[in-house]
C-alpha cells in the first residue's frame, strides 16, 4: 500500500532535513505506527504521502500511485484525519459531511451513520463552529472515512478526547481494520501504538532508527519483572522482582512458597520505555 524509499525533504535551502533518508514499506492489511515526538518529521513524511508536500528526493507509491506525479484517482482511494481539526465552522456538522461527500467519484458512506458512530448524532444541524475542539476533532475523524478508504492516515486520533471517546475512536479504528482497511497511524502516544499497531518506527530528527513489531521489541528490549504484594510479619511489602535475575528469582520462589501473597502480575516494558532506551530521546 505504501512503498518508500530514501525519502529527504527540507525546509530550507540549506542540507538540515526534516525528514533524510526515510525507506519503508507498509503491507495491506496492517496498522503500521510512526512513531516519534514533535519534530521528528511524522507530518512532514505523512504530507508527502497525502500530496500535501512536494517529494524533493526519494521515491514514494501510495495505493500504487507515484507521489512524484499524483492523480485525481488516488484520493478516492485514501482518508486522511488530520490531528488539527479543519472543519467549516459556518457548516453543521451533517452540512460538512455532505460537502465533502461530492469531492468523490466513488460511493460514500451515510453522513448520519458516521456522526452516530462517534456520538455527534444530537447536534448534526448544529454549526460546528460552536463545537467543543473535542467534537471538532470527531467530525475531522469521521470525514476521512466518507470514501471508505482502502489507506487511512490517522494523525493522532485520539488527542484531547476523554477516555471514554478516545476507547470508542480505538474501536473503530480496529474495526475498520478487520474488514480490510490500511492503517497509516503517526502518533507520539505510544500506548495506543501499542494497543493497534502490527508494526512501529522509531522516527527521531527525520531518522528512523528501527522498524519492528511491538511484541519483538518488547522480547528484544524489555526486561520481564513480577510485581507483587506479600505480608511479611504483619507488615505489607511491595516488590518489583526481574524475572532474568537469578537472585530476584529465588527471591520470588521464597516468597510464593511462604503462601502470603495479596496480589502479584507480570509487567513488561512499555513501547515508550523501549523507545527512549532505542533513541535515547523522550517523546516531548
Amino acid at each position: 500500500m505504501i512503498k518508500v524509499q530514501n525519502l529527504y525533504h527540507a525546509y530550507s535551502k540549506d542540507e538540515n532535513y526534516a525528514v533524510k533518508n526515510v525507506s519503508f514499506q507498509v503491507e495491506k492489511g496492517e496498522v503500521f505506527g510512526f512513531l516519534g515526538p514533535s519534530g521528528a518529521g511524522k507530518s512532514t513524511t505523512q504530507g508527502i504521502l497525502t500530496g500535501l508536500l512536494p517529494i524533493q528526493q526519494g521515491q514514494a507509491e501510495v495505493v500504487g500511485f507515484d507521489m512524484f506525479h499524483p492523480k485525481r484517482e488516488m484520493f478516492n482511494k485514501i482518508g486522511v484525519s488530520f490531528e488539527q481539526s479543519n472543519v467549516y465552522g459556518k457548516l453543521t456538522a451533517l452540512e460538512n459531511l455532505e460537502f465533502y461527500k461530492k469531492l468523490f467519484d466513488v460511493p460514500t458512506v451515510d453522513a448520519l451513520s458516521l456522526l452516530k458512530w462517534v456520538g455527534l448524532e444530537h447536534v448534526a444541524n448544529k454549526k460546528a463552529g460552536e463545537f467543543s475542539k473535542g467534537m471538532k476533532h470527531r467530525l475531522t475523524f469521521v470525514r476521512s472515512m466518507l470514501n471508505n478508504p482502502e489507506l487511512w492516515f490517522l494523525d493522532e486520533p485520539t488527542t484531547g478526547l476523554d477516555p471514554s471517546i478516545a476507547s470508542q475512536i480505538k474501536d473503530i479504528v480496529k474495526e475498520k481494520n478487520k474488514n480490510g482497511t490500511t492503517v497509516f497511524l503517526t502518533t507520539h502516544n505510544m500506548f495506543v501504538a501499542d494497543e493497534l499497531c502490527d508494526r512501529v518506527a522509531f522516527i527521531i530528527d527525520g531518522d528512523i532508527r528501527l522498524i519492528d513489531s511491538p511484541r519483538n521489541l518488547k522480547l528484544k528490549y524489555g526486561e520481564k519483572f513480577v510485581a507483587i504484594e506479600h505480608v511479611e510479619n504483619d507488615k505489607l511489602i511491595k516488590e518489583q522482582l526481574s524475572l532474568v535475575d537469578e537472585s530476584d528469582r529465588l527471591k520470588l520462589n521464597t516468597i510464593i512458597s511462604k503462601g502470603q501473597i495479596q496480589m502479584m502480575h507480570t509487567k513488561e516494558a512499555t513501547l515508550e520505555e523501549i523507545f527512549i532506551k532505542v533513541t535515547g530521546r523522550g517523546l516531548v
